[in-house]
């Protein structure tokens, strides 16, 4: 049984684009009651579809004024669940992925300027027992930020006219 029917997937493309968008706007763009979007909502939350909620922050705004990605290489794969709890107690990181690839770990973190990336590079990250190396790629700007496209199901129909889901 599928988690989210097409109504879900209409609501999830109109919040992740507006979180603070009222109930009954989305409504009557959905052709629903207030209360049947509330109610579809809070079941995405329950079946983990929805796992979060916030606002985005300008990183700059706050004193981050270098976006970077550091890729990490490890003495062993195995070793990411020792080092990425050393990571996630250093506050710039913001994401980190195990990869597959020539680092084990990529990190994207946020400094006020190069010299704080190089203390948290030289002092912070390389310190970790286990990081063999690492390399620095610095992001001049961000391109574009969107969220994975919510995909409708396409149905076909089958030779004698009867709808069949693709």
């Amino acid at each position: 049984m599928e988690k989210i029917d097409d109504l879900d997937r209409q609501i999830l493309e109109i919040i992740m684009h507006n979180a603070r968008i009222p109930s009954k706007d989305v409504a009557a763009v959905c052709g629903v009651s207030r209360a049947a979007v509330h109610q579809r909502i809070q079941r995405m939350i329950d079946l983990e579809v929805i796992t979060g909620s916030g606002y985005h922050v300008d990183t700059k705004v706050l004193g981050y004024h270098t976006c970077t990605y550091i890729g990490v290489k490890l003495e062993r794969g195995s070793m990411y669940r020792d080092v990425v709890p050393e990571l996630e107690k250093i506050k710039e990181i913001v994401e980190c992925h195990f990869t597959t690839g020539p680092y084990t770990i990529l990190c994207k973190l946020y400094a006020y300027n190069n010299e704080h990336l190089m203390d948290l590079l030289n002092n912070r990250i390389q310190n970790i027992p286990g990081v063999v190396s690492t390399e620095t790629l610095i992001s001049l700007e961000q391109s574009m930020s969107r969220e994975v496209p919510v995909v409708y199901k396409v149905k076909k129909r089958s030779r004698k006219n009867k709808k069949v889901e693709e």
